[in-house]
Protein backbone atom coordinates (compact mmCIF):
# COMPACT_ATOMS: atom_id res chain seq x y z
CA UNK A 1 0.00 0.00 0.00
CA UNK A 2 2.73 2.44 0.53
CA UNK A 3 4.44 1.91 -2.83
CA UNK A 4 1.22 2.99 -4.09
CA UNK A 5 0.82 6.14 -1.70
CA UNK A 6 4.23 6.89 -2.57
CA UNK A 7 3.59 6.51 -6.25
CA UNK A 8 0.34 8.76 -5.99
CA UNK A 9 2.61 11.35 -4.69
CA UNK A 10 4.95 10.61 -7.63
CA UNK A 11 2.41 11.70 -10.06
CA UNK A 12 1.02 14.32 -8.50
CA UNK A 13 4.27 16.14 -7.47
CA UNK A 14 5.33 15.31 -12.02
CA UNK A 15 1.73 16.94 -12.62
CA UNK A 16 2.24 20.10 -10.15
CA UNK A 17 5.93 20.30 -11.90
CA UNK A 18 4.66 20.20 -15.34
CA UNK A 19 1.88 22.97 -14.43
CA UNK A 20 4.36 25.00 -12.78
CA UNK A 21 6.90 25.11 -16.06
CA UNK A 22 3.95 25.18 -18.67
CA UNK A 23 2.51 28.48 -16.22
CA UNK A 24 6.20 29.61 -16.26
CA UNK A 25 6.59 29.14 -20.22
CA UNK A 26 3.71 30.69 -21.12
CA UNK A 27 3.61 33.79 -19.18
CA UNK A 28 6.98 34.07 -20.51
CA UNK A 29 6.79 33.50 -24.20
CA UNK A 30 2.75 33.26 -24.68
CA UNK A 31 0.87 30.23 -25.88
CA UNK A 32 2.56 29.38 -29.69
CA UNK A 33 6.14 30.12 -28.89
CA UNK A 34 5.39 27.18 -26.48
CA UNK A 35 6.65 23.54 -26.98
CA UNK A 36 5.52 20.84 -25.08
CA UNK A 37 8.88 19.52 -25.02
CA UNK A 38 10.03 22.45 -23.55
CA UNK A 39 7.76 22.81 -20.93
CA UNK A 40 8.92 18.87 -20.42
CA UNK A 41 11.98 19.91 -20.25
CA UNK A 42 11.53 22.74 -18.00
CA UNK A 43 9.52 20.09 -15.37
CA UNK A 44 11.77 17.42 -15.58
CA UNK A 45 9.84 15.12 -16.75
CA UNK A 46 8.96 12.72 -19.58
CA UNK A 47 7.38 14.55 -22.61
CA UNK A 48 4.70 11.48 -22.80
CA UNK A 49 3.15 12.45 -19.27
CA UNK A 50 2.03 16.00 -20.40
CA UNK A 51 -0.52 13.98 -23.54
CA UNK A 52 -0.98 11.56 -20.34
CA UNK A 53 -2.02 14.36 -17.34
CA UNK A 54 -3.11 17.18 -20.03
CA UNK A 55 -4.23 15.24 -23.46
CA UNK A 56 -2.63 17.96 -25.53
CA UNK A 57 -0.85 21.19 -25.12
CA UNK A 58 -3.96 23.06 -24.90
CA UNK A 59 -5.17 21.26 -22.31
CA UNK A 60 -2.27 21.88 -20.11
CA UNK A 61 -3.43 26.03 -21.04
CA UNK A 62 -6.33 24.93 -19.56
CA UNK A 63 -5.63 23.33 -16.84
CA UNK A 64 -3.15 26.79 -16.10
CA UNK A 65 -5.82 28.83 -16.68
CA UNK A 66 -8.03 27.22 -13.96
CA UNK A 67 -5.40 28.68 -11.23
CA UNK A 68 -5.75 31.79 -12.58
CA UNK A 69 -7.54 34.97 -10.95
CA UNK A 70 -11.44 36.19 -12.09
CA UNK A 71 -13.03 38.80 -11.59
CA UNK A 72 -15.67 37.06 -9.11
CA UNK A 73 -14.49 39.64 -6.55
CA UNK A 74 -16.14 42.41 -8.26
CA UNK A 75 -19.68 40.06 -8.31
CA UNK A 76 -19.87 40.05 -4.53
CA UNK A 77 -21.77 42.43 -2.79
CA UNK A 78 -24.98 44.38 -3.11
CA UNK A 79 -26.55 44.49 -6.53
CA UNK A 80 -26.96 48.06 -6.74
CA UNK A 81 -22.87 48.67 -5.94
CA UNK A 82 -22.87 46.17 -8.84
CA UNK A 83 -22.56 48.82 -12.27
CA UNK A 84 -20.08 50.67 -9.89
CA UNK A 85 -17.80 47.90 -9.44
CA UNK A 86 -18.02 46.53 -12.80
CA UNK A 87 -17.01 50.44 -13.91
CA UNK A 88 -14.32 50.49 -11.63
CA UNK A 89 -12.78 47.17 -12.66
CA UNK A 90 -12.87 47.52 -16.33
CA UNK A 91 -11.02 51.18 -15.99
CA UNK A 92 -8.43 49.30 -13.91
CA UNK A 93 -8.30 47.13 -17.81
CA UNK A 94 -8.05 50.59 -19.45
CA UNK A 95 -5.14 51.09 -17.48
CA UNK A 96 -2.82 48.50 -18.40
CA UNK A 97 -3.79 44.72 -18.66
CA UNK A 98 -4.23 41.68 -16.35
CA UNK A 99 -1.71 41.07 -13.69
CA UNK A 100 -1.07 37.61 -14.78
CA UNK A 101 1.14 37.21 -17.33
CA UNK A 102 -1.39 33.63 -18.07
CA UNK A 103 -3.98 35.80 -18.80
CA UNK A 104 -2.25 38.28 -20.79
CA UNK A 105 -1.13 35.53 -22.59
CA UNK A 106 -5.09 34.54 -22.95
CA UNK A 107 -5.63 37.69 -24.80
CA UNK A 108 -2.59 37.45 -27.08
CA UNK A 109 -3.70 34.66 -27.89
CA UNK A 110 -7.41 33.85 -27.56
CA UNK A 111 -8.35 33.72 -31.94
CA UNK A 112 -5.11 30.37 -31.78
CA UNK A 113 -7.38 28.01 -33.33
CA UNK A 114 -6.14 25.55 -30.36
CA UNK A 115 -7.02 28.33 -27.61
CA UNK A 116 -10.21 30.05 -28.86
CA UNK A 117 -12.67 27.16 -27.44
CA UNK A 118 -10.50 27.35 -23.69
CA UNK A 119 -10.66 31.40 -23.85
CA UNK A 120 -14.80 30.61 -25.02
CA UNK A 121 -15.17 28.17 -21.82
CA UNK A 122 -12.86 30.69 -19.37
CA UNK A 123 -14.79 33.47 -20.44
CA UNK A 124 -18.48 32.10 -19.97
CA UNK A 125 -16.99 30.46 -16.33
CA UNK A 126 -15.28 33.08 -15.51
CA UNK A 127 -17.34 35.84 -16.20
CA UNK A 128 -20.48 35.48 -17.94
CA UNK A 129 -22.16 32.59 -15.77
CA UNK A 130 -21.50 34.50 -12.46
CA UNK A 131 -22.52 37.28 -13.47
CA UNK A 132 -25.85 35.90 -15.13
CA UNK A 133 -26.09 34.23 -11.49
CA UNK A 134 -25.72 36.96 -9.82
CA UNK A 135 -28.56 39.44 -11.72
CA UNK A 136 -31.04 36.57 -12.11
CA UNK A 137 -34.21 37.40 -12.91
CA UNK A 138 -35.84 37.88 -16.46
CA UNK A 139 -33.33 38.30 -18.92
CA UNK A 140 -30.34 37.87 -17.13
CA UNK A 141 -27.81 35.96 -19.58
CA UNK A 142 -28.62 38.85 -22.08
CA UNK A 143 -28.21 41.57 -19.27
CA UNK A 144 -24.76 39.53 -18.84
CA UNK A 145 -23.85 39.38 -22.39
CA UNK A 146 -23.73 43.31 -22.83
CA UNK A 147 -22.33 43.77 -19.76
CA UNK A 148 -19.08 41.26 -21.01
CA UNK A 149 -19.33 42.58 -24.56
CA UNK A 150 -18.39 45.98 -22.91
CA UNK A 151 -15.95 44.35 -20.66
CA UNK A 152 -14.46 42.65 -23.97
CA UNK A 153 -14.67 46.18 -26.08
CA UNK A 154 -12.46 47.78 -23.37
CA UNK A 155 -9.45 44.99 -23.42
CA UNK A 156 -9.73 45.10 -27.78
CA UNK A 157 -9.68 49.04 -27.54
CA UNK A 158 -6.81 48.79 -24.52
CA UNK A 159 -4.61 46.29 -26.63
CA UNK A 160 -4.85 48.12 -30.08
CA UNK A 161 -4.55 51.89 -29.03
CA UNK A 162 -2.59 51.13 -25.81
CA UNK A 163 -3.13 52.01 -21.81
CA UNK A 164 -5.08 55.42 -21.29
CA UNK A 165 -5.09 57.02 -17.60
CA UNK A 166 -9.20 56.47 -16.42
CA UNK A 167 -10.70 60.01 -15.45
CA UNK A 168 -13.00 60.09 -12.49
CA UNK A 169 -16.04 60.82 -15.49
CA UNK A 170 -14.65 57.82 -17.19
CA UNK A 171 -15.28 56.15 -14.04
CA UNK A 172 -18.91 57.54 -14.13
CA UNK A 173 -20.15 57.13 -17.72
CA UNK A 174 -18.93 53.54 -17.38
CA UNK A 175 -20.94 53.28 -14.46
CA UNK A 176 -24.21 54.40 -16.68
CA UNK A 177 -23.19 52.04 -19.04
CA UNK A 178 -23.43 49.13 -17.00
CA UNK A 179 -26.27 50.54 -15.41
CA UNK A 180 -28.31 50.39 -18.67
CA UNK A 181 -26.42 46.72 -19.74
CA UNK A 182 -28.01 44.99 -16.36
CA UNK A 183 -31.31 46.56 -15.83
CA UNK A 184 -34.63 44.41 -16.41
Amino acid sequence: MSAQVTRLRGREATRERILRAARTLFGEHGYEQVTVRMIAAAADANIALVGRYFGSKAGLFGAVLEGEPTISAVFGGDSEGLPRRLAEYAAERMRHPPDSPILRALERSAQHPEVAEIARERLVGAVLQPLEAQLGGRDAHARARMATAVFLGIGALRRRLGPEEPTPADVDRLTAVFEACLAE
